[in-house]
């Protein structure tokens, strides 16, 4: 048997990707669009997200051109925002936030008795100085999506350039990306089902990075 493990981190890469590859056999994704869904592959081991992924048309285009502006990206949750890649958005001056322990998000979910995630959507609308300039990113809080969503409902408020929604579980998981694809109040990138988590959610980020520095399939 050939010992995998001697090998090097890139060697690993390139051997993983070369896998996943063959084994998703004939697909109708686009080379961009396969780019993103090859590292939600990379990231879980599981080729669901080849059939259940879902983008708004231009959503990645949206995505791509969110991360060269500057665009400031919001996670639901600390992993989340610990698995993206800081390096590869510094050049964009990309400014990571997580809200989940924002003093006025504690005072929100105290008062509203509702989950922190969810009160960090009100935050941010609050303190970001521009909430039309974000990408929201949910991993793991279902919660949370669903208040975005019904925020976004509101004439007047700003609407985001992308939304990532991959809240993973049993409850509500499932129902909030189907309403986000339903609704579509923003370009969007999820998949219906019930999987997900800070380890898809920062996958995603780090593939729209990966894409805005032009980088296409073939170079990772």
């Amino acid at each position: 048997m050939t010992a995998f493990w001697r090998l090097g981190p890139n060697e690993i890469e390139a051997k993983s990707f070369a896998i996943i590859d063959q084994e998703a056999g004939r697909h109708s994704w686009p080379p961009d669009e396969w780019t993103l869904i090859r590292r939600l592959i990379h990231a879980s081991a599981d080729f669901d997200y080849l059939k259940d992924t879902v983008m708004s048309p231009l959503a990645l285009q949206a995505g791509i051109a969110a991360i060269k502006a500057g665009a400031t990206i919001v996670t639901d949750t600390r992993m989340a925002l610990s698995g993206i890649n800081r390096r590869n958005l510094a050049p964009f001056a990309n400014e990571l936030v997580c809200l989940i322990d924002h003093p006025k998000t504690m005072e929100l979910a105290q008062a509203k008795a509702s989950t922190r995630a969810q009160a960090a959507v009100d935050t941010a609308f609050a303190v970001l100085p521009k909430p039309s300039q974000v990408i929201w990113v949910f991993g793991n809080a279902p919660t949370a999506l669903f208040r975005l969503l019904e925020l976004l409902e509101e004439p007047t408020r700003p609407k985001p350039l992308l939304i990532l929604g991959w809240p993973v579980g049993f409850v509500n998981a499932l129902e909030a990306k189907r309403e986000l694809s339903q609704k579509a109040p923003a370009p969007f990138i999820c998949n219906i089902s019930r999987k997900g988590g800070s380890n898809i959610a920062a996958a995603s980020v780090n593939a729209l990075a990966r894409l805005a520095h032009g980088q296409a399939a073939s170079d990772f």
